[in-house]
């Protein structure tokens, strides 16, 4: 799934990502960051995410042009 940083804070790890196909947010899991590039979010940051068994955004990383649909890719 792809979407956009809705809003992070750093301090308690709590964030909230809008998926770009059906716009729904997803709350952060408490180990969205794990294994990843990501040391911190900012509002409105593109990732690539999963969704966990609770429905809470996980894994989060960065996508390729391809994956983002950028025009030309």
């Amino acid at each position: 799934m792809q979407g956009v940083v809705k809003l992070y804070d750093p301090s308690s790890g709590l964030g909230v990502v809008m998926c770009d196909s059906d716009l729904a947010d997803y709350e952060l899991s408490e180990n969205a960051l794990e294994g990843s590039v990501f040391r911190m979010l900012r509002q409105g940051q593109r990732v690539v995410f999963d969704l966990d068994s609770a429905g809470r955004a996980t894994s989060l990383r960065l996508g390729s042009e391809v994956d983002m649909g950028t025009p030309g890719h």
